[in-house]
């Protein structure tokens, strides 16, 4: 059983979402093709327990628009809750490892920062890696510089799918796919939406150059 595509819109969760997670969630997937957003259940201070039941509350949702979830890091979480796949840390367990536990029917995606992190995803067997931060965001301000276009553009062309991350929103995600990327991720620009649906349908519009 292969997995499913690589997502070209990738919606990243943040911890500070709170309770309304769920319902904003379900707004932002609302009348999208089956299969081209996923959304990545991120929550580094939740416990296993915490974690999980988020994880099925956004399966359930997720799974009624014909999208998909991935859990980052949390292995077990991901299995227990049926998700898609599991999102790895740059520095977390090899894919390959992580494909031995979740099978060869769900997606194993990882963060990279630059092209070595991109060729440990690609040769571990990787289905998809997230490379950032492309732009300034508040997030990532204490870990560096944003890596660019130019640098994206570089690691697109060593031959994994690569999702654009960090400061990306409807007004730059078409110089992000224009620089090679197969995807666009995002955090705040659909997390701070008052219709998120709009900006995710923003979102997935500039992602369509790559399919023509």
């Amino acid at each position: 059983m292969m997995p499913p595509r690589p997502p070209r819109v990738y919606l990243v969760t943040d911890p500070s979402a709170g309770r309304g997670l769920v319902a904003h969630t379900a707004s932002a997937l609302r009348g999208l093709p089956p299969g081209a957003v996923a959304v990545q259940l991120r929550a580094h201070d939740a416990t296993g327990r915490e974690l999980l039941v988020v994880a099925r509350a956004l399966r359930r949702v997720v799974s009624e628009a014909g999208q998909l979830l991935l859990v980052n890091d949390h292995i077990d979480v991901a299995l227990a809750a049926g998700a898609d796949g599991v999102h790895l840390p740059s520095a977390g367990i090899p894919p390959g490892d992580a494909r031995g536990l979740v099978g060869k029917g769900r997606l194993v995606a990882v963060s990279s920062h630059s092209a070595a992190d991109v060729v440990r995803a690609r040769d571990g067997g990787a289905d998809f890696a997230t490379f950032g931060p492309v732009f300034d965001t508040p997030s990532k301000r204490g870990y560096g510089a944003p890596v660019g276009l130019d640098r994206l553009r570089e690691a697109s062309a060593l031959g994994l799918p690569l999702v654009g991350l960090g400061g990306v929103d409807p007004s730059n995600a078409p110089t992000v796919v224009a620089a090679g990327a197969y995807g666009v991720a995002a955090i705040r620009a659909w997390l701070g939406a008052a219709d998120p649906g709009v900006v995710v349908q923003e979102l997935l519009e500039a992602t369509k150059v790559r399919e023509r």
